[in-house]
């Protein structure tokens, strides 16, 4: 008999159409994604903020991103995983606190990381705000000398903020303790966040590279690759306001002229071919501040593909 119906829609259960994959035992894969919703808040209403919904808001808009994973895309000249069967693409769901251990979920987030990379993979995480970045490089410890770039309007170098130090304003300032950190360079910075001139002396201090939106602007992004040391081992933090609201409107603190998608996209494939790019995350993206279009959401999936498709040419995950 003709085919009458199809199942109803229920949504995307992961990113891009990957393979769903929650036993990290002997787990080998090429590209992981990991949800991670829950960072470390600063007052109790934190706790469940508008962020812990992006995971899932992300995987449900995957056919927004990418209409089929074997139809040619131009940003990345070929299909989302380059016509390879060999490619295993994987999304290992979200790491979930325990409110009786408020630490637990970041040690998970730790051990996940660490068990991706022992399997070849290379993470891809989706935040949850920006205080998740930390937990998933310390997973980082065993690759080797990491640079640590990173897209933000604001500086994160806050030691604490109510006793916490390990939250979304503490980002870059605990990544210089890490002792596999070796460079950082901050790209879109504007405006004003949680940052104090002390804090911004620290940073430089320290050595950061802190690149404004506007110097960016003026000198361009294969100016701003070209000072990133070459070689290296790269992660890539993206906190959604360091892209310019324009495309990126549903985040906490808006800010115009910020980073475009264009500058962005150039980043990515500059660093893969540069280095290694051996993981990345976007965080601050708040669901219920994006418009009708859902354009904030859309735009973190297609930096995400560019990575994917980007890498997958580079020859990352050939077998040797």
């Amino acid at each position: 008999m003709e085919k009458l119906t199809v199942a109803p829609r229920t949504g995307h259960p992961t990113l891009l159409y990957s393979e769903l994959v929650t036993d990290f035992t002997d787990l080998k894969c090429d590209i992981a994604v990991l949800g991670m919703p829950f960072g470390a808040a600063y007052t109790p209403r934190q706790y469940s903020n508008d962020q812990t919904n992006a995971p899932q808001a992300l995987r449900d808009l995957t056919d927004r991103m990418v209409r089929h994973p074997t139809h040619y895309d131009f940003d990345i000249e070929g299909p989302l995983l380059q016509e390879r069967d060999d490619i295993r693409f994987i999304d290992c769901g979200d790491v979930m606190p325990d409110l009786n251990d408020p630490e637990a979920h970041k040690r998970r987030a730790e051990t996940a990381v660490r068990q991706i990379l022992r399997g070849g993979g290379m993470p891809v995480v989706l935040g949850g705000d920006h205080g998740i970045t930390n937990p998933v490089l310390r997973g980082f410890d065993e690759v080797g000398p990491v640079t640590l770039v990173h897209i933000d309007a604001h500086l994160d170098w806050r030691d604490e903020v109510n006793g916490v130090r390990d939250g979304l304003s503490s980002v870059i300032r605990r990544a210089s303790e890490l002792p596999f950190i070796k460079n950082i360079v901050q790209i879109g910075l504007r405006a004003q966040g949680s940052g104090r001139p002390a804090d911004y002396r620290a940073a430089k201090e320290w050595g950061a590279d802190l690149i404004s939106a506007y110097e960016l602007h003026d000198i361009g992004m294969d100016a701003v690759l070209a000072r990133i040391p070459d070689g290296g081992n790269y992660y890539l933090t993206i906190d959604a306001d360091g892209l310019d609201c324009a495309i990126m409107p549903a985040v906490d603190g808006p800010a115009p002229g910020g980073v475009t998608f264009l500058q962005a996209r150039k980043l990515i494939h500059g660093l893969v071919k540069k280095g290694r790019v051996v993981g990345m995350d976007i965080v601050e993206i708040q669901p219920a501040k994006d418009n009708a279009s859902k354009i904030s959401c859309v735009t973190a999936g297609r930096l995400i593909v560019n990575l994917i498709g980007a890498t997958i040419r580079a020859g990352y995950f050939d077998k040797k």
